[in-house]
């Protein structure tokens, strides 16, 4: 918070946070109701106008942040467990195990993400679910590999070597030795990784390989009314907006906190 454009950033984020929680509670419609014509032009009642089959777009905007920061946060949070427990191991027992894991990140990172998430949404199907797991797992690598350097730097540390001395188990070594030695490098990798699964999850949705119509969604409304950009731009321009802020303000928040760490934006991108 010391940096202004951390400020900024974390007050986009508030701001739309709000929208998405306490949207569906102000939205003057359902997101699914056909409430006027298609393609209305914004008026009194409706004041960003219709959609491509005539359903209120400001209600479809209040609620459809929702998805769009509920899944990423999830898809995130997945990815994270994963991950750390993955380079915690492989940093600490090195040797075989290293080179087990990493090899195995390596062939997931192999894979473009977006390549990834259509062959899990072909083969298992176009849902929420999928689309959780889908952008999870293509963050796993490299979380990884950034908790993996860290830890190899740390576990050498005499701190660590005095716990196995003393006949410590591993699991207390990595979770009260080392993970909370390694905090700093993590909380300054989640930004990014963070605003990443947004665009994932917001790409995936307008390609029609994530959440299904009649589901109110940032990405969703662009692609259903892509084809009324010029007769009705609030329809595409407001939610394509809103996502763009939102992965804007979330990049301003990493890169204040990974400068709070000592930690640039530069260096992370190397350690991945």
């Amino acid at each position: 918070m010391r940096s202004w454009t951390g400020r900024i950033g974390a007050a986009i984020v508030i701001v739309l946070v709000l929208v998405a929680a306490i949207g569906p509670l102000v939205a003057p419609y359902s997101p699914t109701a056909i409430v006027g014509i298609p393609y209305q032009a914004p008026s009194g009642r409706f004041l960003l106008g219709t959609d491509s089959l005539g359903r209120d777009v400001l209600s479809r905007v209040l609620y459809g942040g929702r998805t769009v920061i509920g899944l990423a946060s999830v898809a995130t949070l997945m990815a994270y467990l994963v991950g750390v427990t993955i380079g915690l191991i492989a940093g600490y027992r090195r040797g075989l195990t290293d080179a087990t894991l990493m090899r195995a990140m390596d062939v997931v990172i192999a894979f473009p993400p977006i390549l990834l998430l259509l062959v899990l949404a072909t083969g298992a199907g176009a849902n929420a679910l999928v689309l959780v797991i889908g952008v999870a797992i293509t963050h796993v690598p490299g979380i990884a590999r950034v908790v993996r350097a860290a830890t190899l730097d740390v576990s050498v540390r005499g701190y660590v070597e005095a716990a196995a001395a003393r006949g410590e188990r591993s699991g207390f070594i990595l979770g009260r030795e080392i993970l909370p030695n390694i905090s700093s490098t993590i909380l300054a990798d989640v930004g990014i990784r963070l605003s990443g699964s947004i665009l994932l999850v917001a790409s995936v949705n307008y390609l029609g390989l994530g959440l299904r119509p009649p589901t109110a969604d940032w990405a969703l409304m662009i692609s259903e009314n892509r084809e009324a950009l010029t007769t009705q731009p609030p329809a595409v321009v407001v939610p394509a907006l809103l996502i763009a802020a939102l992965t804007i303000a979330v990049n301003l928040v990493a890169d204040a906190v990974a400068r709070s760490f000592g930690t640039s934006v530069e260096e992370r991108g190397v350690a991945r």
